[in-house]
């Protein structure tokens, strides 16, 4: 059953199951057992020793701990301490006091906080759960549903990280097309230049971080997302009712310390930020040999290290402020142990993706469509939209997009070196967004769930309101490729695709406006 169509069974189940229920947990398990019967040829004890091994080898692989996936979970459990701290101390209601004087409108507090995710584009990571962490004070203030304040953060902080030279994601492209121009003997350009060049033809990216702009300005919300909306407007609840405690909130536990002040909220923030980007340049400047660039070292960097670094330099300093506080205060047993509690729903949902990301990745999902590719007799002017769909779909499939990078990058490279050079670079332009999309609408994705994390929003909730938006940007991005392999011309098809975007935007507002009449 591996690297046929049978390999894509387990994620259709899957994202079925997730739209049908909106239980997570119980979707992604049946994929994981779907994927393991299918390994197995439907042998029961086989099945059963496959999902123990792929639970296992998430922490003890090869002989030895994997220390990525520790240090994340590591991270996740201080980021919990951290947003409790915040939430004791009395920092968090200061902060959003002092922004609620100067944001005065539901408007300011969505653009501030999509400027923020904008700004930090390091790391994906980090930027999903810092921007929840400084946002998040000021958009519940304004009664912004939680749900929304997860779109923003996701729908900044990949787009963004993909078209920044200068991050993690930046760095490991690059570092491919290096590789992957060497062995095909392409000299004309460098691998730097062609990332910069690829920018404004990474349509996808390009599309979501205007269509976050029009969502904030002109409130363009559609599908469950106006219900999120409507219901924190008008009754103040930010979160479903019906549903349990989410990762990362708190707001229920602690009462704010009465001498909380704003630098309780944003010295722990900073000392997060710096610590982190610090660590990422110095382990990326560790892992290269011989002198290292700035770029070299965000390509080498140990994301997961940093973090866990950044956060316990964060904690410390939170730990600090906690005990200059004056009594009353809250325990600082309970503290940590009620930190460490918010993060279980979300360490939950990571471990079943990374479980599932391994089942699909034995069954060859990945290998399969990219052989669709490879196998395809299609025009080469259709062959960027086409990459555009299937990294898509590999991203949608296998939650990830580093490895959607890892696999297509270098079939569109030999694809397009022997069909038609002078769509090198869109065709990477749209495997690089096609991974962004596929991330962006599954429920398995890292970012998709520390985006929710850091937003303190329901997983579930967050994949199901982004979903429309994703496919909004991903169609009018479709079309930018196809009219770029027919003109050849970068402007014209970037033109294309954000007109095309403000008309399904437009489109879509009034047919929107029409059936809230009906039901009215």
């Amino acid at each position: 059953m591996e690297a046929t169509y049978w390999s894509l069974l387990p994620a259709v189940v899957m994202l079925i199951l997730v739209i049908a229920t909106r239980k997570v947990l119980i979707s992604i398990g049946t994929g994981i057992l779907v994927g393991a019967l299918l390994l197995n040829d439907f042998h029961i004890w086989g099945t059963i020793q496959e999902i123990w091994t792929v639970f296992y080898t998430i922490f003890y692989a090869d002989g030895a701990l994997v220390t990525g996936n520790i240090l994340l979970i590591l991270f996740l459990l201080f980021l919990g301490v951290l947003t409790a701290f915040l939430q004791s101390s009395g920092g968090a209601k200061a902060f959003g006091d002092w922004m609620l004087a100067r944001v005065k409108t539901r408007t300011g507090a969505e653009v501030m906080t999509i400027i923020t995710g904008l700004i930090i584009f390091i790391d994906d990571y980090f930027n999903s759960l810092a921007v929840g962490q400084i946002a998040r004070p000021v958009t519940d203030r304004q009664k912004i549903s939680r749900a929304k304040l997860a779109y923003y953060i996701d729908s900044s902080s990949a787009p963004v990280t993909v078209i920044a030279p200068i991050s993690s994601w930046g760095a490991y492209i690059i570092g491919l097309l290096g590789g992957l121009f060497v062995a095909n003997g392409i000299t004309d350009i460098q691998p730097m230049e062609a990332f910069i060049q690829m920018i404004p033809l990474n349509f996808y990216a390009i599309a979501s971080i205007i269509l976050v702009f029009i969502v904030a300005y002109f409130h363009f919300d559609i599908g469950s997302m106006y219900t999120h909306e409507k219901r924190a407007k008008e009754d103040g609840a930010l979160l479903d009712p019906k549903r349990n405690q989410v990762s990362g909130d708190l707001s229920d536990v602690f009462d704010p310390h009465e001498e909380g002040k704003i630098f309780h909220l944003i010295v722990p923030i900073i000392v997060l930020f710096a610590v982190t980007v610090i660590a990422m340049v110095g382990t990326g400047i560790m892992e290269t040999e011989g002198s290292a660039s700035i770029l070299d070292a965000f390509a080498n960097t140990n994301v997961n290290l940093s973090l866990i670094i950044g956060g316990i330099a964060a904690v410390i300093a939170s730990v600090i402020f906690h005990i200059q506080q004056s009594h009353p205060r809250s325990r600082l047993q309970q503290i940590f142990i009620e930190g460490f509690k918010t993060m279980i729903p979300a360490i939950n949902i990571l471990i079943l993706a990374w479980m599932i990301g391994a089942i699909i990745g034995e069954l060859e999902t990945g290998s399969y469509l990219a052989g669709v590719v490879n196998n395809a007799s299609v025009s080469p002017d259709f062959l960027p939209a086409i990459l555009f769909l299937i990294a898509g779909l590999m991203a949608l499939a296998t939650g990830s997009s580093w490895g959607t990078f890892g696999i297509m990058l270098p079939i569109a490279v030999e694809i397009m070196a022997n069909t038609d050079m002078t769509l090198l670079l869109p065709a990477l332009a749209a495997v690089l967004a096609g991974a962004v999309f596929g991330d962006h609408c599954t429920p398995i994705s890292d970012t998709t769930v520390l985006s929710a994390t850091g937003a303190g929003a329901h997983h579930i909730d967050h994949v199901l309101t982004q979903l429309p938006y994703a496919i909004i940007a991903a169609f009018a991005a479709f079309i930018g490729f196809c009219v770029i392999g027919i003109t050849h011309s970068v402007w014209i098809a970037l033109g294309v695709t954000i007109l095309l975007l403000a008309g399904i935007i437009w489109l879509t507002h009034v047919l929107f406006i029409k059936e809230k009449k009906k039901a009215s």
